[in-house]
């Protein structure tokens, strides 16, 4: 359709010719109301969220069980891997706030298990005299190790078939020895 049979068309609905994939051949329009057209746009920018602004945090205890912080290391590793920054947060309880040396040891072997996937902003730093933080953020896509989350799939071609014959092994043309029954073994 010619430019100015689009337009008198456009025209005649009271709508805007408003043209949609300029660098095509020949280019793309729509008759469209140019307003609404706005909006709408402006309503599907408006729900995009970049996800490098965020930030997860993770709880843990001076006296965690090794178990329940792997598990929260695996988690602070999934959450580097998506491109957030992770805070650790570690709350002394009652007597832990004479011992803050644990506290402080705990938190420096969680940056030192994730290092390899991001570094820390700054050293663990007492909030008051109950919490202690430290926030670490992921290391750049081409230097952080590969997600151990991701599934790998084996390929079939790099692990050699066995012919059909060759995995059962044959069968042997001797019979097996005889075993002795218990009225051989008494001489009877």
């Amino acid at each position: 359709m010619s430019l100015n049979d689009a337009l008198r068309l456009a025209q005649s609905k009271d709508l805007d010719l408003v043209e949609a994939v300029p660098h095509a051949t020949p280019p793309v329009c729509r008759i469209v109301n140019y307003g609404k057209f706005l909006y709408e746009q402006s309503k599907k920018e408006s729900h995009v969220r970049p996800t490098g602004g965020q930030m997860k945090e993770i709880q843990i205890s001076a006296v965690i069980d090794p178990h329940d912080l792997a598990t929260k290391r695996n988690h602070a590793i999934r959450f580097l891997c998506e491109d957030m920054k992770v805070r650790i947060k570690l709350r002394f309880r009652g007597r832990q706030k004479a011992h803050k040396e644990i506290g402080f040891q705990v938190v420096n072997q969680f940056i030192k298990e994730v290092a390899a996937f991001g570094q820390a902003d700054s050293p663990p730093k007492l909030l008051g005299d109950r919490d202690l933080n430290a926030v670490i953020s992921p290391l750049p896509r081409n230097k952080r190790a590969k997600n151990p989350n991701e599934s790998a799939t084996p390929s079939d071609s790099t692990t050699p078939s066995l012919p059909p014959s060759s995995a059962a092994p044959e069968p042997t043309a001797e019979p097996p020895p005889p075993t002795s029954s218990a009225e051989d073994q008494s001489g009877v």
